[in-house]
């Protein structure tokens, strides 16, 4: 393929479109500089670290209008340490998972390998649909994605019904912060920061509710064993006092302090969530009204708002497209690489201007014009 030059009228003006570490804006990298003396560098017990991580979790309750009694807790580590931490301390005897991706099917492994929980109820969709909650006897935790980052599906924040004792738990790592939900309806609403949030890795959080707290009480106080880094009573009481169990990433969190701030004084989540999906729906848009490509989701309410996944037909080499935009500055538009298809796997986190996404969908066509 011939080197192509996207002419500069059509480039946007930031051409981050990652689905992992994601755009950061250049306020954040300012705050961060600008944070009081004596914060960088210094205990995470004293009172500079603690007045961030407060701010923090003041910010992110206004912002999901957190019902009474919630709290949010945040602790060291991803994603990944949260779901062996939801094994080890919220999930009693047995989980339904519903799996339809990969973030939501390591979550139902982690589960399952568990030797102290019963076999988990896995109910499994293909990628590109998302299955449903079924209430049934014995299960205590109910967990699923709000959105999988994989594969650009989203589904509804809701508790399954007809099982008032059970827990919900939301993979919310792609979501938060982009797409609105109710929090009343979740028990667990969990995520990691760079996303939406614009931040960078090694801490989550996670909004949880008077239950799952009763909850976390009750078996981390029992005989179960629990490694201390996974143990949620601990995190629970460290955050509490604005603090984590170990040296927290203080970068990462204030640059989300500061994109907290500018999502609420901005409108809140529905403000960030009307952004998304006004980026979103240009992308969708443009994919159906294409002669080449289609949403790989094709039930429309199933899409993402956050994370939108094109397939291309045959006869176009999408790694061609990702390769010429990269060669222009346009970055990260690969798809998932455990999925294995031939599409373009695009970010449309709150901080992505809806106005780059449209000089986005103008790249694509000029690249297609040409490879």
């Amino acid at each position: 393929m011939a080197d192509i030059s996207i002419p500069e009228n059509l480039l946007p003006a930031d051409g981050r479109f990652g689905c992992g570490p994601s755009k950061v804006r250049d306020e954040q990298i300012s705050f961060l500089s600008s944070l009081q003396p004596g914060t960088l560098g210094t205990s995470h017990r004293q009172a500079p670290v603690k007045n961030l991580v407060g701010s923090v979790r003041d910010g992110l309750s206004e912002l999901f209008q957190a019902p009474e009694g919630y709290e949010i807790l945040l602790a060291n580590g991803g994603a990944t340490t949260f779901w062996d931490s939801a094994v080890h301390s919220l999930i009693e005897r047995r989980g339904q998972f519903l799996t339809f991706g990969e973030f939501g099917s390591k979550f139902a492994k982690a589960a399952a390998a568990a030797p102290f929980l019963e076999a988990p109820d896995v109910r499994a969709a293909d990628a590109g649909s998302r299955s449903s909650l079924l209430a049934a006897e014995g299960i205590d935790v109910y967990a699923y994605p709000h959105n999988e980052t994989s594969t650009g599906v989203m589904t509804d924040v809701v508790r399954a019904q007809g099982d008032a004792g059970a827990l919900t738990i939301v993979d919310a790592t792609s979501a938060a912060g982009g797409i609105d939900f109710d929090a009343s309806q979740t028990d667990v609403y969990y995520f990691s920061p760079q996303k939406n949030f614009a931040s960078d890795g090694g801490i989550w959080f996670a909004l949880v509710s008077p239950a799952a707290i009763e909850r976390i009480e009750r078996l981390t106080a029992g005989d179960r064993y629990i490694p201390e880094t996974l143990n949620l009573g601990g995190a629970l009481e460290n955050s509490r006092k604005n603090q984590t169990l170990n040296t927290p990433a203080l970068a990462p969190l204030a640059m989300m302090d500061e994109q907290i701030r500018w999502m609420n004084s901005n409108g809140g989540l529905k403000w960030a969530s009307a952004r998304t999906a006004e980026s979103s729906q240009i992308l969708y848009k443009w994919a159906e009204n294409s002669s080449v490509a289609t949403p790989f989701v094709t039930e429309e309410a199933h899409r993402s708002q956050v994370v939108v996944t094109i397939d291309f037909d045959d006869s176009i080499d999408a790694s061609a497209i990702s390769k010429a935009l990269r060669a222009n500055g346009i970055v990260d538009t690969e798809p998932y690489r455990k999925l294995g298809r031939n599409q373009l796997r695009i970010a449309t986190f709150t901080a992505i201007d809806p106005a780059d996404v449209q000089k986005l969908t103008e790249c694509i066509d000029y690249v297609l014009e040409r490879i």
